[in-house]
């Protein structure tokens, strides 16, 4: 019980701002290295409700199914889950390849999904057929050009937390933060024309 005082609260302080700076640096900070600023995109986990969503939305669908900026794999899991193959996330940050890998593994899942280190700008997509898109408004616009460029007619593209800005949904389903939006690449590239 002794009261801790200013020289105490401010050694509280500068060990919590170093504990959260080598936690950035040392498990989330890998994956962005090589990314420039404006198209970084922080790992924000995705809720069960969002996963639920984005898979629902794909519900009926076949072919490849990849999720751009995996994270922990828990999307990349549930489409393999829910018969989606193959199933495969790309994501930068080795931490979180490792942990979707032991996710998969503790899943029994090991092997029949792919967690691969690549950057989702050098990936070419033309061989997929649902595509799952939990990214930061900014980099949207530059991912529409890509995804128009690369993607199949049939293709269908789910974008979770925030909408493509220039693009119409075919769909959408829940509400705030759990809202996800599914694009259908014939509709969007009609409208585009």
């Amino acid at each position: 019980g002794a009261e801790l005082g200013g020289r105490g609260l401010l050694a509280l302080a500068v060990a919590s701002g170093a504990a959260a700076w080598a936690t950035w640096a040392v498990l989330l900070m890998p994956g962005f290295r090589r990314v420039p600023l404006r198209l970084q995109v922080p790992y924000q986990p995705s809720s069960p409700r969002q996963v639920a969503n984005a898979l629902a939305l794909l519900r009926g669908r076949a072919g490849k199914t990849v999720d751009l900026g995996s994270g922990d794999g828990r999307l990349v899991l549930e489409a393999h889950k829910q018969g989606l193959r193959p199933a495969l996330g790309y994501e930068l940050n080795p931490w979180l390849l490792c942990l979707a890998n032991y996710r998969a593994w503790k899943a029994g899942y090991h092997g029949k999904v792919s967690f691969l280190k690549k950057d989702l700008w050098k990936v070419n997509l033309s061989d997929c057929h649902n595509v799952i898109v939990f990214l930061a408004p900014s980099v949207k616009p530059p991912l529409a050009t890509k995804l128009l460029a690369e993607l199949p007619d049939d293709a269908r593209v789910v974008a979770g937390r925030f909408p493509f800005p220039s693009w119409t949904p075919s769909s959408s389903l829940g509400q705030g933060l759990e809202q996800v939006w599914a694009y259908d690449m014939k509709e969007v590239r009609r409208e585009a024309q």
